[in-house]
């Protein structure tokens, strides 16, 4: 990734800063700028799958979910954003975020049932920063507390330590169960468990093979 401005910003800076009907993608970190890596195709399809198989299901169970095009998550501490690969937002909470019609920004749990990271060169901010602002912080009451959030690594690109040695392709998924996270990771063939879709129909496999199709 590419830092495009070093000097230290606030959100709302950031807000006014962000290009109109801009093509790249920019996050907050910490106060800082950050020009996303411009996407890759498989990339691109492994997101179409996804976002195609979980809005049939929260269709399917009449949920009153959708996936905006583009979004931020604010942690309320501190000046970060940032805009996930797919984002669920809950539309009957959105009148209780602040900063959503003018910002197009949710910072409630209750506004985000799930949030899923496509895991891309920049695999560090996945795994580790944004692991972090989403999960961290699930007891504390001012903290975001995401319900899930699912780090897909179908390119196996993640350090050893999150993905094993060998490294594998592998779906990481942390799911809010009773006021603390747990942790599961899935290989292959085996069937995702998604606390909330619980009936969603899909293995890590069948996610893996949309990341490979142009391989």
């Amino acid at each position: 990734m590419i830092q495009a401005l070093r000097k230290l910003v606030t959100f709302d800076d950031f807000i006014a800063w962000y290009p109109e009907n801009s093509q790249q993608r920019y996050e907050l970190h910490d106060g800082v700028i950050v020009e996303m890596t411009p996407p890759t195709g498989d990339h691109e399809q492994v997101i179409g799958f996804l976002v195609g198989e979980i809005v049939a299901e929260y269709k399917r169970l009449k949920l009153p979910y959708f996936i905006p095009k583009t979004a931020f998550i604010k942690p309320l501490e501190g000046e970060s954003a940032y805009s996930p690969d797919v984002l669920v937002l809950n539309q009957l909470n959105l009148v209780n975020e602040p900063r959503w019609k003018k910002e197009s920004t949710v910072s409630q749990a209750e506004s985000i049932p799930l949030v899923i990271e496509v895991v891309s060169t920049n695999w560090r901010d996945d795994y580790l920063k944004k692991a972090a602002d989403y999960v961290r912080e699930a007891s504390r009451r001012e903290a975001v507390g995401i319900l899930e959030y699912w780090i897909v690594d179908y390119a196996a690109l993640g350090g050893r330590r999150f993905i094993g040695n060998p490294k594998q392709p592998t779906i990481s998924i942390y799911s809010l169960v009773e006021g603390e996270y747990q942790v599961r990771q899935f290989l292959q063939g085996e069937r995702i468990i998604s606390h909330v879709f619980p009936d969603l129909n899909l293995t890590a496999e069948q996610i893996f093979q949309v990341g490979s199709m142009t391989s």
